[in-house]
């Protein structure tokens, strides 16, 4: 495993808040809600690192309407790891800037790359995988992805085909690392019953751990025509074309090396009442409304004790309104 000094964490907590609204805004996502009354899950998310990343090396990416609220969130990390993005552009750009970020203060680091929203509830067993994934990323001269155990045919998940065992040099670790065969995007209800069924796949965390010389070396590799652009680590990000400044695609391509998988990592859909092909709930007593803009919406009767968020994943979407 590297040295602490050597070891960072890239947060990212962007969005666009439409996936809990009416509780969620532009400018308070997921991430910055208490929805289980334990804490935002960004705060939740800088607390698993303790002891994994220095609280100095931790640095969280959002957008100038986001900023406020992950200060609030975050107030024990310096103000300059605080990064508000010029502009948007989705996933795969904001990673890029983030490399950039951190080989700029140390190019020969190992850093996660993490989502702000999700809900681990064995920490132990989190923090026992990252170290693994990790020590893997050290060793090994390839990326590192996490995937979690399937508990059921979701639906709304990338999936990851392991390949076969990975035998690397020098590595010993509890959770031994798979060669990753593909990257499967989301896939119909009846593939992903297949899926589960051949057993074989995860679900992609989206959670990344890489060495810099080797997450850049992919990068000038698969993205050779980015890799001023993101070193540069301007606040011109170029204007036209912007969801495709870096695509999304690259994960296919510069994806072909171990991936870890983790358990116990669920997500709120998950948490609040797994179903299959039914609603989820759990009461909120702030709900005012009916949306359903993605997979959630929020109901309300006349006591707002009465009000439930429910999944609705599968609706149509002309099935939403405002009551």
């Amino acid at each position: 495993m590297p040295s602490p000094q050597d070891t960072y964490a890239l947060i990212l907590a962007g969005g666009s808040g439409t996936r809990f609204w009416p509780l969620s805004r532009n400018n308070k996502p997921k991430q910055l809600l208490d929805l289980f009354n334990s804490g935002t899950l960004l705060a939740q998310t800088i607390a698993r690192l303790e002891g994994l990343v220095p609280t100095e090396n931790i640095i969280i990416l959002t957008n100038a309407l986001q900023a406020e609220g992950v200060r609030e969130a975050a107030p024990q990390l310096p103000a300059g790891n605080i990064i508000s993005e010029p502009a948007k552009r989705d996933t795969a750009p904001a990673v890029a800037l983030g490399i950039g970020l951190i080989a700029a203060r140390n190019p020969e680091a190992v850093m996660m790359v993490l989502p702000a929203d999700q809900l681990i509830q064995d920490v132990e067993a989190y923090q026992a995988v990252m170290r693994d994934a990790l020590a893997t990323a050290e060793k090994a001269d390839g990326l590192v992805t996490i995937g979690l155990r399937p508990t059921w045919a979701c639906p709304s998940y990338g999936y990851i085909e392991r390949g076969e065992r990975a035998s690397i040099v020098g590595l010993i670790c509890e959770n031994s690392p798979f060669e990753v065969k593909r990257f499967r995007e989301k896939p119909n209800p009846e593939l992903a019953e297949q899926f589960l069924a051949a057993g074989g796949f995860s679900w992609n965390a989206g959670m990344f751990v890489w060495s810099l010389p080797t997450v850049i070396n992919q990068l000038v590799k698969q993205l050779s025509s980015m890799q001023n652009e993101m070193m540069v680590l301007s606040a011109n990000f170029p204007q036209n074309n912007p969801k495709s400044f870096i695509s999304i695609l690259f994960i296919d391509n510069m994806f072909n090396n171990p991936k870890m998988e983790i358990g116990k990592i669920k997500s709120a859909y998950e948490t609040v009442s797994p179903r299959k092909n039914g609603p989820s709930c759990f009461f909120n007593s702030s709900a005012v409304s009916l949306s359903a803009p993605s997979d959630f919406f929020q109901l309300s009767s006349a006591p707002a004790s009465a009000s439930l968020w429910t999944s609705a994943s599968g609706l149509p979407k002309s099935s939403s309104r405002v009551l």
